[in-house]
């Protein structure tokens, strides 16, 4: 029987990140996979998704612009879509592929690295067992990594045939732009692709929402800012509804909603999309074979920072149920080997994560936003610019966005947090990630010269406002431009008058 140091199940982000870290240290490292390197990353997720996103962002760029000319809008088959986004996705397999092919070929020296398909699952506490048509093998392993990934979430009562009703999953598999769809969910997911096809045009979109705004996780401005968009790309926002039922009838989609206020409301789509979150791949892995233990009400993999209760075997990315994110995935996966083999005893920390959502405009974060703050009680200060402020937006003709960041009430003005929505947003946020990182104080990020013109100029103007130097001032465009301080003190002195 082979034996190996890892041996990871699952060949997504994370458990490929883990395999590589596990190559660096000198391991004989074992990745079996039973469908596609990559995972969700690649074929039904980020990568795909995005891809799409990028599409259809230019489609809509494009159209804006034609509006202005009176012009015809600028239209793209479906056929026409897929064919970039798979090019796209073999141009990421292909390096997946001829990566692992020159790895598995180089036997000298410490490296050792060995792919295999199937799915794997442990037989007792070291010995995981693969399997494939007319195919078994067991291996040793002296620790085990389960990266499994996840899958979309159902929902009691939606009959998901990924023909008219579809996941996140099945939707790339359509055949043509529908005229008219139904997201059901109103949160990254949902809204991601709420914007992608209203940006493709061409596509009635409506939204369904359970709370009374859509991001209920974001500042109530940034997720307003963010509606107003997908209202004025003609997308049906239904707030506050319920979903009563919804089922095909004659080759259409038909869903009830009905309202606190009483009122019911029936309309038909050609297709629906369920994302209501995903669900880790956790069933089958014969972990009862090594003890290990499962949460008894979710069924999840009990875990403490990448940890199970058996020292040997860890989880990392989608399958720890939580934070089902790239970025996180992989940092999760390379944390758990460094634990297995470098020494490293901290804990992972999620703090000041970079996110991003492809939303119209693009909305990214780190840190901490208001809502956040006020939950916990932190005295805040707050600087807010419009993106009609500064002059590379003015420039793109996008001036659709906002900066906002947000320091410490105190004379340190440390950086809590930063929302930043609209083109470039992803960019904008990595110096104010890296200061937080650094506990670099707010005065450095105003004396600092940037580029001219940039968009992260608005983010230093937003420095200098907080320290009361800004060019242009608050008080003067109050409806652009705003500076203030949040104290849980003087919020109670309010409620309590």
């Amino acid at each position: 029987m082979e034996h190996f140091d890892l041996c990871v199940i699952g060949g997504g982000p994370a458990g490929y990140a883990a395999a590589m870290r596990a190559i660096d240290l000198g391991k004989r490292v074992l990745l079996v996979e039973r469908d596609r390197i990559g995972g969700t990353g690649i074929y039904n997720g980020a990568l795909a998704s995005k891809t799409l996103w990028e599409i259809a962002h230019r489609v809509s760029s494009t159209n804006e612009l034609m509006r202005t000319r009176g012009r015809e809008p600028f239209r793209l088959s479906w056929e026409e879509v897929g064919k970039t986004v798979n090019e796209a996705i073999f141009e990421r397999k292909y390096l997946y592929a001829c990566h692992m092919q020159m790895l598995s070929n180089n036997k000298e020296g410490t490296m050792f690295f060995k792919h295999e398909r199937g799915t794997g699952s442990l037989v007792d506490r070291n010995t995981v067992r693969i399997e494939r048509t007319n195919f078994r093998m067991d291996v040793r392993a002296d620790h085990i990594i389960i990266a499994t990934g996840s899958r979309p979430r159902t929902a009691p009562g939606i009959a998901v045939d990924e023909k008219h009703i579809f996941t996140s999953d099945g939707i790339f598999a359509i055949d043509e732009l529908p005229k008219s769809i139904v997201i059901i969910g109103a949160g990254v997911i949902g809204c991601e692709f709420a914007t992608i096809f209203s940006n493709l045009g061409g596509t009635r979109v409506h939204l369904i929402d359970r709370a009374d705004r859509i991001l209920p996780f974001e500042d109530a401005d940034i997720s307003e800012l963010v509606a107003r968009n997908l209202e004025r790309k003609g997308v049906i926002i239904h707030r506050s509804a319920k979903l009563d039922r919804i089922a095909v009838e004659d080759g259409q989609v038909r869903y009830d909603l009905s309202y606190m206020d009483g009122r019911t409301e029936t309309v038909h789509v050609d297709k629906a999309l369920l994302s209501v979150g995903r669900t880790p791949n956790v069933e089958g892995l014969g972990l009862e074979h090594a003890s290990v233990d499962l949460d008894p009400i979710t069924g999840s993999i009990r875990v403490t920072d990448t940890s199970t209760s058996q020292p040997h075997v860890h989880v990392v990315g989608d399958a720890t149920a939580t934070n089902m994110l790239v970025n996180l995935g992989e940092m999760e996966g390379r944390h758990a080997v460094e634990r297995i083999w470098a020494g490293k005893t901290e804990a992972l920390s999620y703090d000041n994560v970079s996110t991003i959502m492809f939303l119209d405009p693009e909305v990214a974060g780190v840190g901490l936003n208001e809502q956040e703050c006020r939950k916990r009680g932190l005295s805040y200060r707050v600087a807010r610019i419009d993106y009609s402020c500064i002059a590379r937006a003015i420039a793109m003709r996008r001036t659709k966005g906002c900066f906002k960041v947000l320091v410490s009430n105190d004379d340190e003005m440390r950086v809590l947090g930063m929302r930043a929505v609209g083109e470039h947003a992803s960019s904008a946020i990595e110096a104010v990630a890296l200061m937080m990182r650094l506990g670099t104080p707010i005065r450095e990020l105003a004396e600092l010269i940037h580029p001219h013109p940039s968009i992260t100029e608005g983010v230093q103007e937003c420095a200098r406002m907080l320290l009361g130097r800004s060019i242009f001032k608050p008080g003067i465009f109050d409806d652009r431009m705003q500076c203030y301080t949040w104290s849980p003190q003087v919020q109670s002195a309010v409620a309590a008058a």
